[in-house]
């Protein structure tokens, strides 16, 4: 073959195969999908509002059917991303009744297939790449006035997303700050539960009619809300507290670089498997339905049984 013939061909073979790479990139290059809306860097996760909760398996029409998505908060009229490279294909219609919201597109690409619902789509056809334009959040408030808005992001195959939804960060070395990240949404600096009619929540708070000393220190967070880890460490699981099965009878231990907490009355997303610090972590569950009336918190107990105190001070409304 001619010189000239072979150095043509090569060239060609190179530029289709750049185009193919471009088009489907390799998916193992992101461990997480992208950031899906604007003013969402984290993706994070609704929480529980008067509608329902936003997390994967979360009770629908009054318990008889489990959420088989995750609801990723958007602003109405945000920007949407592609999470990941991929072939459009759509319209999605999820409630089949032309509201203002019933809208949305698949996006399929090398080893995932997901649908991105309450969207408009800029189009339903056609390649995308990670981080593109997708679209805009629709007006949710039209149709559920005071829900948290936000998009549903459900895998073809109805399996979790969650662990795929915070986008790839590296961890953050543990001796560079030794505060650990907020806790729980809605409490920035980790404000620690103060006395009700239950007890108090300070570390060495008394316990059992004063025979006993709190082991632990508990961070106030609202029922249903996002909790998020306090460091990078590796998951493991499942720790109960109270062994009787009630209705907050869950928790987690995270182990990382000098640290290994316990936190309870909280609903992991996993149990087992590497997590880095601010990512989502799961959910708080549920306290007002055993302890009526209390101030809704996580229990927050170092492996040790030592003061965890000073690692949850924040500053006022600090943040990392």
């Amino acid at each position: 073959m001619p010189a000239l013939s072979l150095v043509t061909l090569v060239s060609l073979v190179s530029t289709v195969f750049t185009k193919q790479l471009d088009a489907h990139p390799p998916q193992q290059q992101h461990q997480h999908w992208a950031q899906i809306c604007s003013g969402n860097p984290t993706n994070r996760i609704r929480g529980c509002d008067r509608y329902g909760c936003g997390n994967f398996g979360a009770d629908r029409h009054s318990g008889k059917e489990k959420h088989a998505g995750v609801d990723v908060i958007c602003s109405d009229g945000a920007t949407v991303y592609a999470p990941f490279s991929g072939q459009l294909s759509g319209p999605i219609r999820f409630f089949h009744n032309g509201n203002a919201i019933d809208d949305g597109v698949q996006i399929r690409g090398s080893g995932y297939c997901v649908k991105l619902v309450c969207i408009h789509p800029i189009r339903y056809h056609g390649q995308i790449r990670r981080g593109q334009k997708l679209g805009r959040m629709l007006p949710m408030q039209k149709v559920y006035p005071g829900i948290i808005s936000h998009i549903h992001v459900e895998n073809c195959d109805q399996s979790d997303p969650t662990h795929l939804l915070s986008p790839d960060v590296p961890p953050l070395p543990q001796e560079q700050d030794g505060r650990w990240a907020a806790v729980c949404s809605g409490n920035p600096t980790n404000e620690i539960r103060g006395c009700d009619k239950y007890g108090c929540g300070y570390y060495g708070a008394p316990r059992r009619n004063g025979k006993g000393k709190h082991s632990a220190v508990d961070v106030i967070c609202a029922d249903g809300a996002t909790v998020y880890a306090p460091f990078s460490g590796q998951l493991s699981g499942p720790v109960k507290f109270f062994h009787n099965g009630n209705a907050i009878d869950d928790g987690v231990q995270i182990r990382g670089s000098g640290f290994c907490v316990k936190l309870l009355c909280i609903h992991p997303i996993k149990y087992h498997g590497a997590i880095s610090k601010g990512q989502v972590l799961g959910r708080m569950l549920p306290m007002q339905r055993v302890f009526p009336g209390i101030t809704s918190h996580i229990h927050i107990e170092n492996c040790d049984h030592s003061d965890p105190t000073s690692n949850l001070e924040r500053g006022k409304g600090q943040r990392d």
